[in-house]
């Protein structure tokens, strides 16, 4: 997926999770480990949430391709991050899937490793 076609859907999916409620506090979040597409917090919780978009569900679910080499990336900037911002509380990690064509289908996995 380009670049460009990625970002719209990372804004796309930051817009849908703060319309149930939780708040922006990072998007693409680059480290020497990996890079966290959004991070977001939810009352005392901060999220960091894998957006994954397919157009269709014919070679696997969007939610699919989090395999578990990138789940351990993820960990490991999400490792990072928190000690970078010196963050104490809890966090989770969360994978937004973005399926079809507008008006897309949004499944959110809470928890989802």
């Amino acid at each position: 997926m380009s670049r460009d076609k990625g970002q719209f859907f990372e804004t796309l999916a930051g817009q849908y999770l703060q319309q149930q409620g939780l708040q922006l506090v990072a998007q693409n979040v680059s480290s020497r480990f990996g890079e966290l597409d959004l991070v977001m917090r939810q009352q005392d919780c901060l999220v960091f949430v894998e957006v994954k978009y397919r157009q269709s569900n014919a070679f696997g679910s969007a939610a699919a391709m989090v395999t578990t080499a990138k789940q351990q990336k993820l960990r490991a900037t999400a490792h990072w991050y928190l000690q970078q911002q010196q963050w104490r509380g809890a966090a989770r990690f969360d994978v937004l899937a973005i399926e079809g064509e507008a008006p897309y289908q949004f499944s959110w996995l809470k928890n989802a490793f």
